[in-house]
């Protein structure tokens, strides 16, 4: 379309303009500011540039994770839940995102391909990095970081690769500090966000729970 209006010579630079701006979206390396998901003073930031990303996906977790609030729309709610929402306004605007099971949002999954960046949803530091394993299997690393404005509560990133510059006390900003990559699980899982991609539905997946509740595990 932008092409388009440059044929016509009062749209010429309003074309080129939006032209501009299309290319430095695909372009982008970092995702712009955008928040998620909401946990008391808890507000996560996407980890992945929009361009790249796949899915929005959340489900239940076992593992002492809190419930987190999402914003924007649930892309596949059900047919009650869209005409009270027809009616009473509400569950609109961006991003969509999906339920992949019927228990608490605790866990939100961001798809991406493997190899892709990822980078810190807040501020804070990090205060762990290690393997994650789930009933002896290898699942990749586990980061854990302490948000700048709630350090009574953790956020925990797993199914990445860590960045080989990320240490344990490192400072970092979201959005901005890139902390590893996603990593390859299709061959390990089959994975529920799938179900809303067109690949394998590889994904970085974000938590938040208490620091105390990190400890005992």
């Amino acid at each position: 379309m932008a092409l388009a209006l440059t044929a016509f010579g009062g749209g010429a630079s309003n074309g080129v303009a939006r032209l501009s701006v299309a290319r430095s979206i695909a372009s982008a390396t970092q995702p712009y500011p955008q928040i998620v998901a909401v946990r008391g003073p808890v507000r996560l930031q996407m980890p992945v540039t929009q361009s790249q990303t796949t899915a929005i996906g959340y489900h239940s977790a076992n593992d002492g994770a809190l419930t987190l609030a999402p914003l924007g729309r649930q892309g596949n709610e059900g047919v009650v839940q869209r005409v009270f929402h027809a009616v009473f306004g509400g569950s609109g605007g961006h991003p969509v995102w999906y339920r992949l099971d019927g228990g608490a949002l605790s866990a939100l999954d961001v798809g991406a391909l493997p190899g892709t960046d990822v980078y810190s949803p807040v501020d804070g530091t990090v205060v762990g990095i290690a393997p994650f394993v789930v009933a002896g299997r290898h699942f990749g690393s586990q980061i854990d970081i302490q948000p700048q404005n709630a350090p009574s509560l953790v956020v925990t990133l797993t199914q990445l690769r860590p960045d080989a510059a990320l240490r344990v006390g490192n400072d970092v900003v979201s959005g901005r500090t890139k902390v590893g990559m996603v990593i390859d699980l299709s061959r390990v899982e089959r994975q529920a966000l799938a179900r809303y991609t067109n690949d394998a539905g590889d994904h970085v997946s974000v938590e938040v729970r208490a620091s105390a509740a990190l400890a005992l595990n």
